[in-house]
């Protein structure tokens, strides 16, 4: 097989699991080895065992198709996997991407709507930033916005929004039903509505790694 970034070859072992589990049909560590062309049964273990040690699957000792998935137990999972989708922009613009960059984990907490009712984890997404322009506001460049999808937010909420196209993390600002995006930087400019504003979301967590 040719060779990806670690992280990436996990993503598809997860993914091929995943759906085999699904379909009723638990994969053995062969099959994985088999699938992805690993040289060894040991690789494949590798990568099953840290999917385990992420929360990601479950595994019962001693069985040769013993990897469960959490979302297939009647209790709910502690932890949802938030996708990384890429990098936003706080400061000068640039073109929005939304490539996969791994996944960070969220309480269970944050994906419920009300008691019994569970909301989605795909309403929910983040975003590494780029840029100074959040500075004010404890954003700074490299950290990880968790970010709920929604069309609207309230006047002073921290977003993410596409500006002709290309992604920002500002404060939005409703002045007389018109939409602006302030920075918490002096050094830059707010974003008024001479240009097309469209909100992804509303900002509901930072993380930061000092490593």
């Amino acid at each position: 097989m040719s060779h990806a970034p670690l992280g990436v070859t996990r993503e598809r072992v997860f993914h091929f699991v995943r759906e085999r589990l699904l379909a009723g049909d638990p994969p053995t560590v062969r099959d994985v080895q088999g699938v992805f062309g690993f040289r060894t049964p040991q690789t494949a273990r590798y990568h099953l065992e840290k999917l385990v040690a992420e929360g990601r699957l479950l595994a019962a000792r001693g069985k040769a198709r013993g990897y469960r998935l959490l979302e297939q137990l009647d209790v709910p999972s502690p932890t949802r996997w938030v996708p990384v989708l890429g990098r936003v922009q706080a400061g000068r613009l640039t073109t929005a991407t939304e490539e996969l960059d791994g996944y960070v984990p969220m309480p269970a907490r944050h994906t419920r709507r009300g008691h019994g009712d569970h909301r989605d984890h795909d309403d929910l997404f983040a975003l590494r930033v780029q840029g100074e322009s959040m500075t004010g506001a404890g954003i700074f460049p490299g950290d990880v916005v968790i970010v709920r999808r929604q069309p609207t937010a309230d006047s002073g909420t921290v977003v993410v929004a596409l500006v002709d196209d290309e992604a920002t993390v500002k404060r939005l600002r409703l002045h007389d039903g018109q939409v602006e995006l302030h920075p918490e930087n002096p050094d830059f400019d707010p974003i008024l509505t001479d240009r097309e504003i469209t909100l992804l979301g509303k900002v509901i967590e930072v993380r930061r790694t000092l490593e």
